[in-house]
């Protein structure tokens, strides 16, 4: 049994495209509510040189969420069955794991809950990636920019965490 068919027929594909678009801006949207009073906890701490300017944020996550809805549909577009299903399943589970990380962080200000979700997340899109690899290439790509930001930001996090802990208790 093949796993990968052609392509799905074109109004089905651009209205899948718009769900993976709106399901993956929602998931940014409750981040979003959890990170409400961003700027103001972000412009409290006590930030490494190499810290981005808080603006930066907002832009960097906006392209991230649409490469990961785009990666998403490329693969729902090609992959049939089990490895539909494995791949969109792990697509899911990373959403709800970054929207979970601007509550920690920022809402609960729990700087050590929040680093471990931030290493859950890198696992679970490196998983992401392997799974949109076996089907798509260029869906397993459009993840690797989400991937080194997370890098980055587990970095971050560990910093800001250690460098504040009356803040991120």
């Amino acid at each position: 049994m093949t796993t990968t068919m052609t392509p799905r027929p074109a109004l089905r594909q651009v209205l899948a495209l718009l769900v993976f678009v709106v399901v993956t801006f929602v998931a940014a949207g409750l981040g979003g509510l959890g990170s409400a009073d961003a700027p103001d906890v972000y412009s409290q701490l006590a930030k490494p040189a190499w810290a981005p300017p808080a603006w930066l944020f907002g832009p960097v996550w906006t392209v991230l969420y649409a490469l990961m809805a785009v990666a998403a549909w490329l693969v729902w577009r090609r992959a049939r069955g089990a490895t539909l299903v494995v791949a969109l399943s792990l697509y899911g589970t990373q959403l709800l794991v970054n929207a979970l990380w601007s509550w920690l962080f920022f809402r609960w200000r729990l700087g050590l809950a929040s680093f471990a979700d931030i290493v859950l997340l890198w696992l679970l899109v490196a998983a992401t990636g392997v799974a949109f690899w076996r089907v798509d290439r260029t869906a397993a790509g459009l993840l690797v920019p989400y991937l080194a930001w997370i890098t980055f930001a587990a970095v971050l996090n560990w910093t800001l965490w250690r460098a504040n802990p009356g803040l991120l208790g």
